[in-house]
């Protein structure tokens, strides 16, 4: 209860803050509020269907504060906090107040770098490949299958961390860094990210690699990515990635591996009208014979803008596994109840 009262306190503080900081340093308070109403199958052991109001849908409900300090000679002080919360209940979405952003640095010419926490190079540089756009639901490309307890996903957000991106023409790279912070070793828990993207014209092009060492660096994932996209006159966007997977262990268990393949594609029928698709598969490896999951899944929006910040939406998915795995539609729900599911949910999102 104490953190409750203290996060309302604190968001109270900030946005008086905002207000009478404007002027002086050009601070921003933005958010999303999304909402809607959900019907799952298979959403318990016992294999009953779910009806619920849910939060963060399309994208997940948040609040945030950013803003900017001119410093002069095109140098400039930046910092943003934003949290994350529940549309449905109104509570805290995480145990820390701050934990999707907390940073604060600098940016220049030659590009920004922020220390704190934050979203990683792989995330930053990835996720504008997934046409159901940054989903928390019925999108995998966050954490892949979701299936047998297995999330053989990107780390998308770090604590501790340096993070830099810059701009040089049609190119933009990018790096990460996370300090372990483990006393007598500067390796063990450490984490990094480097990435580079190309944009030019209808066409983008994205390659990530991500590496975390656990403690005394002894388990450790690897996982690359590759993206690409391709704009078609103004109604039409196609987009391709892949992921690989790997994860190996000091007490020579089998290492997890596995690839991850996705297409997305969107047209634009009307000014308004958006319609999307996602397909999506995980090829488990390393596993005995018969023992794979190996799942997919076939997701569908269709996404009408009321105005510039607000949408009404209504999204599709189904997603099965092979092998009688357990699978789900979200990556919140890491072993669902069945060897397959299929989700519809409605919903309206305000941007702010």
């Amino acid at each position: 209860m104490k953190n409750k009262y203290l996060a309302t306190a604190m968001l109270a503080a900030f946005g008086v803050l905002a207000s009478s900081a404007y002027a002086q340093s050009n601070v921003t308070v933005y958010g999303r509020v999304d909402t809607g109403v959900e019907y799952l199958t298979n959403a318990s052991a016992s294999k009953n269907n779910l009806v619920r109001l849910n939060s963060g849908t399309m994208n997940t409900s948040r609040i945030g504060f950013q803003g900017t300090e001119d410093l002069g000679n095109g140098l400039k002080a930046v910092f943003q906090l934003e949290s994350g919360f529940k549309a449905d209940t109104g509570e805290q979405d995480d145990t820390e107040l701050f934990k999707r952003q907390a940073n604060v640095g600098l940016e220049g010419s030659w590009g920004r770098l922020v220390a704190g926490r934050s979203y990683t190079t792989t995330y930053d540089f990835i996720l504008p490949f997934d046409s159901m756009a940054y989903s928390a639901s019925y999108s995998w490309i966050t954490s892949a299958g979701a299936t047998g307890g297995r999330k053989d996903g990107m780390v998308t957000n770090l604590a501790n961390m340096l993070k830099y991106q810059g701009k040089f023409g049609d190119f933009k790279l990018g790096a990460t860094y996370s300090f372990g912070e483990v006393a007598g070793s500067t390796s063990d828990s450490a984490k990094f990210d480097l990435g580079a993207g190309y944009n030019k014209g209808p066409l983008r092009l994205a390659a990530t690699v991500q590496h975390v060492n656990g403690l005394a660096s002894i388990d450790k994932t690897t996982i690359i990515h590759a993206a690409g996209g391709y704009q078609i006159g103004s109604d039409w966007d196609v987009t391709l990635g892949y992921r690989n997977y790997k994860k190996t262990f000091a007490n020579n268990a089998a290492d997890v591996r596995s690839d991850f393949y996705w297409t997305g594609l969107s047209y634009k029928a009307t000014p308004a009208l958006t319609l999307i698709g996602l397909f999506s598969y995980q090829d488990i490896k390393n596993v005995a014979a018969n023992t794979d999951a190996d799942p997919y899944m076939l997701s569908l929006r269709a996404k009408y803008a009321l105005s510039k910040r607000t949408d009404l939406y209504l999204s599709a998915a189904y997603a099965k596994a092979k092998n009688q795995k357990l699978v789900g539609l979200s990556r919140d729900d890491a072993n669902g109840f069945a060897n397959n599911q299929a989700g519809m949910v409605a919903g309206i999102q305000h941007r702010f």
